[in-house]
């Protein structure tokens, strides 16, 4: 397993992402993360670590709502506009896949597709290894996927799927699917009006496109209980073919 940080390509897109992405998913994404986290009985001012936390939306969002929060993401750009969101919480940076925490959280969330970063099955177990170790007993891990089948809707042709103007920046966002390695590119082009003067950046993120089945049986694995999966509005979702799911795990020990 490689220990080589997957996420330098967001600090160069970090201010974008501030206001306009983070904003965007927190809005949308973060109520049903918390319905969630309230219909599982989760404690009042629990501890919260937010993996993938990004610019910090989310994070400010929950430090409002009474818990204590600790962020954690591995880009340094994005931690730069999330220690100014939400400067009463705690942020970390590291790497999903290799983080060391105590065993103090009542609950780990992850809300805007960042696991879909982890680019194998041996390295999402990694994660969800890392996750257990650092709840407390009865602790929730809640988070969001897009699965394989939203990915191949793609197709294999590179076209545009995002993008944004403002005065002293521009963005657009390309996607295809390789279904031979099960991925989704993002290429991104950036231009920033920087001392009077265009400069052009461009960046790649990698997708990894997971079915269903493939996420619970490692979640049952590294030893989460009950394991549920929520449509994008928090309810139950379909049996199968859902494009995109909330995940809810238990750690459960017996004592």
């Amino acid at each position: 397993m490689s220990s080589v940080n997957l996420y330098p390509n967001y600090d160069p897109f970090a201010r974008m992402y501030n206001e306009s992405w983070g904003p965007h998913s927190c809005q949308t994404k973060l109520p049903q993360v918390e319905k969630l986290l309230i219909q599982h009985h989760l404690p009042k001012g629990a501890h919260i670590l937010d993996l993938c936390c990004g610019t910090g939306q989310a994070v400010q969002q929950l430090v409002l709502k009474g818990y204590q929060v600790t962020g954690l993401d591995s880009s340094e750009g994005m931690l730069y506009y999330a220690r100014k969101n939400a400067p009463t919480a705690e942020f970390i940076l590291g790497d999903a896949r290799f983080f060391e925490l105590p065993t103090t959280y009542h609950a780990v969330v992850s809300t805007n597709i960042g696991l879909n970063h982890i680019m194998s099955i041996e390295e999402l177990k990694a994660v969800f290894k890392k996750v257990y170790d650092a709840l407390q007993n009865n602790g929730l891990f809640v988070f969001d996927l897009i699965f394989k089948g939203k990915f191949k809707s793609y197709g294999s042709d590179t076209f545009l799927t995002d993008g944004e103007v403002k005065d002293d920046y521009a963005w657009a966002c390309r996607e295809s699917y390789d279904p031979k390695e099960k991925i989704n590119p993002n290429i991104m082009t950036i231009f920033e009006l920087i001392e009077e003067q265009w400069q052009r950046s461009d960046i790649t993120w990698i997708y990894k496109a997971y079915t269903e089945d493939e996420v619970k049986s490692t979640l049952d694995n590294v030893g989460f209980t009950g394991v549920t999966l929520y449509d994008r509005e928090g309810n139950l979702a379909k049996p199968e073919g859902n494009s995109y799911g909330i995940f809810v795990g238990r750690k459960q020990i017996d004592r």
